[in-house]
């Protein structure tokens, strides 16, 4: 669209809202009523483009106001009038009580990510090599938005469906939500392009100066909170994950009110009126953005360039890295793309990404604080972790202020005193790392660390086990580690029960109600009644839960009980060698020792855990308790897996990484935890990290994906 045909409507837009403005008073025959509404809506959608896209207003907030509300008084006035796309119709009335899940028109696949700026030299390689010797390659950038991927539908031009991306095959149908995005359109003429239906995919975010602003009010309503003795509000952490956990609140109003963005950057799928799939109906990735673009949609079109050399893409994607604290949305790296989609097509993709595109993520974003003091957190395993307490600083939208130091060792190496201005990170942005302190700009006023000699907690001695570099509180009774313990012994991992969690953990105990594993078993759910927010439902759950766990596989309690060293897989391996945990009270270390994976460490462990008077004691509680300790006979599904062992990593557009383990043991494989020589297969999934870059340099291992595993066992 030419420049001076985008004023000419742009002014034709104002003239118009002028126009109405002078006439909200006036009455309006009814003959024309549907004919104002609808001037209405066309001049109220133009304006919430220009705000919410174009991050431009030519009206003022007092005369949106006013129109809209007109429109909304004439449609309930005349609910005859309210159309899908009105504008009043972006926030739903009610709550969504649950998210139905929804099948994506094609799958939606992720993008194979590098960290390192040269692998796109390795990018070009296999693009080149994909294509024919004399092909003219354009390479088409943008920048990667840190968000929350989301597909959305549109047919006969209206937005008929939402949903995140979930699995990638399936998601959840957030369309009440995304209505309330006002960046989103409820229509787009897709028609003129002859599309009857598409899905468009973009990521839904949150600009950071509106984080800034909700964490402010949050701030604000906690000071109200605190002088009313009651629970603060937990500050939002950083732009992505409250932009994801907005799509899933249950009041479109709310969703509203967190002022959201949507940016559209790709035609997942379309198809004409008579069905025919017309996805590549444009010749370009350039001609989708600057489509979409010139629908309304809020798109990377003015952020993206063309390439025809990869070394340029370089550059550009290096620009971006060293501008990225300037940008108002969280930027965590640039998608570099194949522009023309007739390459695409013959490069081609695996079953978790296209062959014709990559990610380049940036490097970890660095800030400076200044280390104020350190406290001594106790672990379950009484390990002792130093943390260090920093002047808040500001990272990738995220505020931090604690960091852990590991152990006394990593503060020696890298000689972290208090009072030291140190260099924070976000490794992989996400995990705040303190890389190092900068002794030039040290005063005097810095002390070095003093690592304590007893437990913060129970004030017994520490201890440095042989070989290890954390000292620990040895003491059974140590208070901060039986409540760790217990919300060991709850989660997940280990017995898995149902409607208990960290925070209820963390009240039982506070209440006396339980002190140690078999009082979760003698819970009085009366007591638990008089605890605020407690229902007879929520008691029910927990109840049954806690029932339920009594019948568990006896590995998971082995985990629950927290021996060293020993995780699932080394749980279940052990749950096999005997009829009851109990018999293992009469092994001797080198009885442990001749067990598959079992080392002088992990044996040792073992048999000084089962030869405790004070454990076998629990062991027999438990028992008592109606607790399972008994082997449980598992019956294969089949042996085809017999003798070869897997690792997965990564995600997986079908199955959880839980649930390929399960595959793998019941057809008779072995899951391993980490990559060896000794591990057959890796299976690797998005995202799947070092693992698989370790893998690739073992010649003996077979890399394969989801769906090739899955054959292996059909």
């Amino acid at each position: 669209m030419s420049n001076d045909l985008f004023s000419n409507q742009q002014n034709d837009f104002i003239a118009q809202t002028n126009l109405l403005l002078k006439k909200l008073d006036d009455f309006i025959p009814e003959n024309e009523l549907e004919q104002f509404c609808e001037d209405l809506k066309s001049v109220i959608n133009f304006h919430d483009k220009k705000y919410y896209v174009d991050a431009d207003s030519v009206i003022s907030d007092y005369d949106y106001d006013l129109l809209f509300k007109k429109l909304k008084q004439l449609e309930e006035e005349n609910p005859n009038l309210i159309t899908a796309d009105s504008p009043t119709q972006r926030v739903a009335k009610g709550l969504n009580n649950e998210f139905a899940t929804v099948a994506h028109l094609v799958p939606m696949l992720s993008l194979e990510n590098s960290y390192n700026i040269t692998d796109l030299q390795d990018f070009d390689t296999q693009v080149k090599k994909a294509l024919s010797e004399n092909a003219i390659i354009e390479y088409i950038a943008e920048p990667k938005f840190d968000g929350s991927s989301i597909a959305l539908v549109y047919e006969n031009d209206m937005l008929i469906r939402a949903a995140t991306r979930g699995n990638g095959i399936e998601g959840d149908e957030i369309t009440q939500n995304a209505k309330a995005i006002k960046s989103i359109p409820l229509k787009a003429n897709f028609s003129q392009y002859g599309i009857s239906k598409i899905e468009i995919r973009g990521e839904v975010i949150m600009e950071l100066a509106v984080l800034e602003k909700l964490n402010k009010e949050r701030k604000k309503q906690n000071e109200v909170l605190r002088q009313q003795n009651k629970k603060e509000l937990e500050l939002y952490k950083n732009a992505r994950n409250t932009a994801a956990g907005s799509l899933r609140l249950k009041n479109p109003q709310e969703v509203a009110e967190r002022k959201l963005d949507a940016i559209l950057y790709q035609i997942g799928y379309a198809e004409d009126t008579n069905g025919n799939d017309i996805t590549n109906i444009f010749e370009s990735h350039f001609k989708n953005l600057e489509t979409l673009d010139s629908l309304g949609f809020k798109t990377p079109f003015k952020e993206k360039e063309i390439f025809t050399s990869i070394n340029d893409v370089e550059q550009f994607c290096l620009h971006w890295q060293d501008k990225r604290d300037s940008y108002p949305i969280d930027i965590d790296g640039m998608v570099i793309k194949v522009n023309s989609i007739q390459q695409q097509q013959v490069i081609g993709r695996t079953s978790h990404h296209p062959k014709w595109a990559i990610a380049y993520k940036f490097k970890a974003k660095q800030a400076y604080s200044k280390l104020h003091n350190v406290e001594f957190q106790i672990g379950r395993t009484g390990a002792i972790t130093p943390v260090a307490k920093i002047e808040p600083v500001q990272l990738m939208g995220v505020e931090i202020s604690s960091i852990s130091l590991h152990n006394e060792d990593f503060i020696i190496d890298k000689d972290i005193r208090i009072n030291d201005t140190v260099i924070v990170e976000r490794a992989g942005d996400v995990i705040p790392y303190i890389v190092g302190s900068l002794a030039e700009r040290r005063t005097g006023n810095e002390t070095k660390i003093q690592f304590p000699t007893h437990c913060p907690s129970c004030n017994h001695t520490l201890v440095k086990p042989i070989e290890e570099s954390i000292w620990r509180c040895v003491n059974a009774n140590c208070p901060v580690q039986i409540e760790e313990h217990l919300i060991h012994f709850v989660s997940k991992e280990a017995m898995n029960i149902f409607g208990f969690g960290e925070e209820n953990v963390r009240t039982f105990v506070n209440q006396n109600m339980i002190t140690d594993i078999p009082s979760i078993y003698k819970i009085d759910y009366d007591k638990v009644a008089t605890i605020e927010g407690w229902k007879t439902k929520s008691i029910q759950n927990l109840k049954d839960g806690i029932e339920k766990s009594k019948q568990n596989e006896n590995w998971r309690l082995l985990v629950g009980l927290g021996v060293r060293h020993i995780g699932v897989t080394t749980a279940k391996m052990l749950a096999k060698q005997v009829d009851n945990l109990m018999d293992f009270s009469e092994w001797n270390e080198e009885q442990f020792l001749q067990l598959e994976d079992v080392g002088p460490k992990v044996a040792l462990a073992l048999q000084q855990f089962f030869a405790d008077e004070e454990n076998k004691n629990l062991l027999n509680q438990l028992q008592k308790l109606g607790l399972n300790l008994s082997k449980t006979e598992t019956v294969l599904a089949s042996n085809k897996l017999a003798g070869k062992t897997f690792l997965c990593t990564g995600t997986f557009p079908l199955n959880s990484r839980d649930d390929i383990k399960k595959m793998v043991e019941n057809n008779g494989g072995k899951n391993l935890s980490a990559v060896s020589a000794n591990l057959d297969y890796l299976i690797a999934g998005e995202k799947a990290g070092s693992k698989l870059a370790k893998a690739l340099k073992i010649d003996s291992i077979k890399i394969i994906d989801e769906n090739e595993f899955l054959k292996m066992i059909e």
